[in-house]
C-alpha cells in the first residue's frame, strides 16, 4: 500500500509546527519562572515537596497520559476494536494497585528516589545499585516509546518520510527535554505536565464531543459505522475483524489469548513500578495530599481512556483502517487523522501540538527521574559511601540528563516505526517484574532482607530483558522489531506472565536462603511505624 499524499490527508505543517513553537515558547517560560527557587536537591529533584494533591494529581495524569495512551491506544482501538480498549482498561485498572499498596506508604517512607524505600531497612549500597539499575532501564524503555512516537507523528504532521528527517526531529526533542530538565527541575517539569494534562484531556474532550454529534450523541451508531468501514477495508485481513467483539487482536490460537493474559499482567502490574509516577508522590508535602493526588489521577484519567473508545472507533468509522494503516506512522496516526477529519488544519493543529507536548513533558519526567536515581542512588550512596553534598548530587543529575538525552536520541531513532503502545507494554513488564515484588515485600513483610531483594530486582529485570530479546516482539515476524532476523524461542511478545511470578517467588527463595540476614530491627520497626503514620517523613521545604 502506498503512502498517502500526507501535504494533502493532514493539513498545513507550516500551522502544525506554528502550534507547537507556541506551545514550547509558553512552556519554556514558566520553566525559567518556576526554575528561580531552585536552591536545594529537593527543589531540583521534588519541586520542594510543595505541590498540593490536586496539583500533583494533574502532574500524574500528564506524566501517565503518554504519547502511546493518546496515539497508541487511539489507533489500536481503531484497527482493532475492542482488543485495542483492552490496553486503556489495563492502564486505568493499573491505578487501584498504585493506590491501595503503594502511594501512602511510599511518600511517608522515602526521599527523592523509590531506593530509598527499598534500601530503608537493609544493605544499603547493593540495593540502591540494583534499584537504579532497574530505574534507568524502565525509563529507557519508556524513552524508546515516547522517542518513536515523536518520529512517527512528526512524519504525519510536517510531510517529512525520510528517516534522516524523523531522525532530526527526534533529536530536537531529545534536545529540548534536556533543557526542561536542567533549567526547571522536577518544578518545572511539574508545570508543564500539568499545562499538558489540562491541554490534552480538554483536546480529547472536545474531539469526542464533536465525534458524538455527528452520530447524533448515539454510541451505538459509531460502533456500528466502525464495524461497517473495517468490514469495507480493500485488506481482507483487516476486513474479516470484528471490531465489537473479543479476538480481532488476541483470539483464535490459545498462545495468543495466554500473550494477551501476559500483557493484562503486565499493564496492571507495571503502574505501581514505574519510578518516575512513584517519584511524583514526593513533590506532595503530606501523605494525606499523596492518596488526594492520587484520586485526582484516577479520575482525569478514567475519564481519558473513556475518551479514547470514542476517539478509536470514531477513528475507524470517519476515516477509515485503510487510511489510517497507509499514513506515515501506521496505526498511530489515527487521532491526528481523525482531528483533521473533524476540524481541519486548526483542530489537526491543535492536537498535533498537544501530542508533541505530551512527549516532551513524558521524556522530561523520565530524564529527571533516571537522572536523580544515579545520582542520588549510584553517585551519592554507592560511589561516594553518602560522603557528598547536595549540591554535587544536583551537578551529577545534570551531567547524567545530557547523557540519557542522547542515548535516548540514538535509541529513538533505531525504534522509530514501531507500535508504541507496544512498546510501553514491555516498559510496564519490566517495572512489574523488577520494581513492584521488591515494593510490597519491602513495605508488608517484615522478614524480607537484602538477598531477597536483589534477587527479587536482579531476577525480575534479567528474565523480563531476556525474554523481550527472544521473543516475536524483536525477531522472527513480520512486525518485529528486525523483521529479517528470526532467533526468537520464547513464544510470547510480552512476558510479564513469567518474568512477574518469578520475581515474587525469587524475593521469597532469597529471603529464605539467608536466615542469618534479619536486617537492622530498629530501622524495621522505624519503617513501620514511619510508613503507617508519617511520624518522621520528609517535609516541605520552607522558601
Amino acid at each position: 500500500m502506498k503512502t498517502l499524499d500526507l501535504a494533502a490527508t493532514v493539513g498545513s505543517p507550516v500551522v502544525n509546527i506554528s502550534i507547537f513553537v507556541a506551545f514550547v515558547a509558553v512552556t519554556m517560560y514558566i520553566v525559567i519562572r518556576a526554575s528561580k527557587n531552585n536552591n536545594s536537591a529537593a527543589d531540583f529533584f521534588t519541586g520542594g515537596r510543595g505541590f498540593s494533591g490536586p496539583q500533583n494529581g494533574i502532574a500524574i495524569a500528564g506524566d501517565y497520559l503518554s504519547a502511546a495512551s493518546f496515539l497508541g491506544i487511539a489507533g489500536a482501538i481503531a484497527v482493532y476494536g475492542y482488543d485495542g480498549f483492552l490496553y486503556s482498561i489495563g492502564f486505568l485498572v493499573a491505578w487501584l494497585v498504585a493506590l491501595l499498596l503503594v502511594a501512602e506508604l511510599l511518600r511517608n517512607t522515602g526521599k527523592f528516589t523509590m531506593a530509598d524505600v527499598l534500601s530503608f531497612r537493609l544493605k544499603q549500597r547493593p540495593v540502591r545499585l540494583a534499584a537504579a539499575i532497574s530505574t534507568l532501564a524502565v525509563s529507557l524503555f519508556y524513552l524508546l516509546a515516547q522517542m518513536a512516537g515523536a518520529g512517527g507523528l512528526v512524519a504525519l504532521l510536517l510531510d517529512i518520510d525520510s528517516r534522516l528527517g524523523q531522525s532530526i526531529v527526534i533529536a530536537v526533542v531529545g534536545a529540548l527535554m534536556i533543557v526542561y530538565v536542567l533549567v526547571g527541575g522536577m518544578k518545572g517539569t511539574t508545570w508543564v505536565q500539568i499545562i499538558k494534562a489540562v491541554l490534552l484531556i480538554s483536546g480529547a474532550a472536545i474531539m469526542t464531543f464533536i465525534v458524538l454529534a455527528k452520530f447524533g450523541m448515539n454510541l451505538s451508531s459509531i460502533l456500528g459505522s466502525a464495524q461497517d468501514a473495517i468490514a469495507g477495508s480493500a485488506d481482507e485481513q483487516v476486513a474479516a475483524r470484528d471490531v465489537l467483539a473479543p479476538g480481532a487482536q488476541y483470539g483464535g490460537s490459545l498462545e495468543s489469548k495466554i500473550n494477551f493474559l501476559s500483557l493484562a499482567i503486565a499493564l496492571v502490574l507495571g503502574t505501581a513500578g514505574l519510578p518516575h509516577v512513584l517519584m511524583r508522590f514526593y513533590t506532595v508535602p503530606t501523605a494525606k495530599e499523596a492518596r488526594k493526588s492520587v484520586v485526582w489521577a484516577i479520575a482525569l484519567i478514567g475519564a481519558f481512556y473513556l475518551f479514547t473508545l470514542i476517539l478509536g472507533y470514531g477513528a475507524a468509522a470517519l476515516v477509515g483502517p485503510d487510511k489510517i494503516l497507509a499514513a506515515a506512522g501506521g496505526q498511530n496516526a489515527a487521532a491526528p487523522l481523525l482531528a483533521f477529519e473533524l476540524g481541519g488544519v486548526v483542530l489537526l493543529g491543535v492536537i498535533s501540538a498537544v501530542a508533541f507536548a505530551t512527549i516532551l513533558a513524558v521524556v522530561a519526567g523520565l530524564a529527571i527521574t533516571a537522572s536523580a536515581s544515579f545520582a542520588h542512588d549510584i553517585y551519592a550512596s554507592v560511589i561516594k559511601r553518602n560522603k557528598v553534598s547536595e549540591d554535587d548530587q544536583v551537578r551529577v543529575s545534570r551531567y547524567t540528563v545530557v547523557v540519557l538525552g542522547v542515548l535516548g536520541i540514538v535509541l529513538g531513532i533505531l525504534a522509530n516505526g514501531q507500535n508504541i503502545a507496544f512498546l510501553v507494554a514491555l516498559a510496564f513488564a519490566i517495572a512489574a517484574a523488577a520494581n513492584l515484588p521488591t515494593i510490597v515485600y519491602s513495605l508488608y513483610w517484615k522478614r524480607f532482607n537484602t538477598r531477597g531483594a536483589l534477587w527479587s530486582m536482579y531476577g525480575g529485570l534479567i528474565s523480563t530483558i531476556v525474554l523481550i530479546v527472544f521473543s516475536p516482539a524483536v525477531s522472527g515476524s513480520a512486525s518485529s522489531m528486525i523483521p529479517g532476523a528470526d532467533f526468537a524461542w520464547f513464544p510470547l511478545a510480552n512476558p510479564g506472565i513469567v518474568s512477574i511470578p518469578l520475581a515474587f517467588v525469587l524475593g521469597i527463595i532469597g529471603t529464605l536462603t539467608s536466615p542469618s540476614d534479619t536486617g537492622d530491627v530498629e530501622r524495621s520497626a522505624e519503617m513501620e511505624v514511619r510508613s503507617l503514620t508519617g511520624i518522621g517523613a520528609e517535609k516541605a521545604v520552607q522558601h
